[in-house]
């Protein structure tokens, strides 16, 4: 009898929950931007040149949304597969530029370029390092930011 009351329970506050969060149409228009300050870290590890461009248009899209203006620090972390976006030899440069002059901080993994045997010449010269993209995303998420994985 206790296990069918719990179930009534659960099934009427989920549902009462489901129906009280829907906002009718053209009734919500997102979240607000309350906070000083927001901070969000990307990781690339892919040279999916699909996903690539996925997230740096994701991290375009952060920065150009109106709640967030003069708001959001952004920073790109990338290692493993993910170096060929910040490769000389592969077509990102503009896109990386642009979103730099935008604020965006570029780190590049140093383990990924010793295990890879990948020089700071062959990558671009206005990227920053960090000995390790893992350890830089451990770091930033235990300092509060948002962590994206697109």
């Amino acid at each position: 009898m206790k296990t069918m009351l719990l179930l009534a329970i659960c099934l009427f506050g989920s549902t009462t929950a489901s129906v009280y969060a829907q906002a009718k149409p053209g009734e919500f228009h997102g979240a607000e931007a309350t906070k000083a300050r927001y901070k969000v870290v990307y990781q690339l590890n892919t040279d999916d040149e699909s996903k690539i461009k996925g997230t740096l248009k994701n991290i375009q899209n952060a920065i150009s949304d109106p709640r967030l203006a003069g708001k959001l620090e952004v920073e790109l972390v990338v290692h493993g597969s993910g170096v060929a976006v910040f490769q000389k030899d592969k077509s990102y440069e503009e896109a990386v530029q642009a979103l730099q002059q935008k604020g965006v901080i570029l780190a590049m993994c140093e383990n990924t370029m010793r295990e890879r045997k990948i020089n700071r010449d062959d990558l671009f010269p206005f990227i920053s390092y960090v000995p390790s993209g893992n350890g830089e995303l451990i770091i930033r998420q235990q300092e509060g930011w948002s962590y994206m994985h697109p």
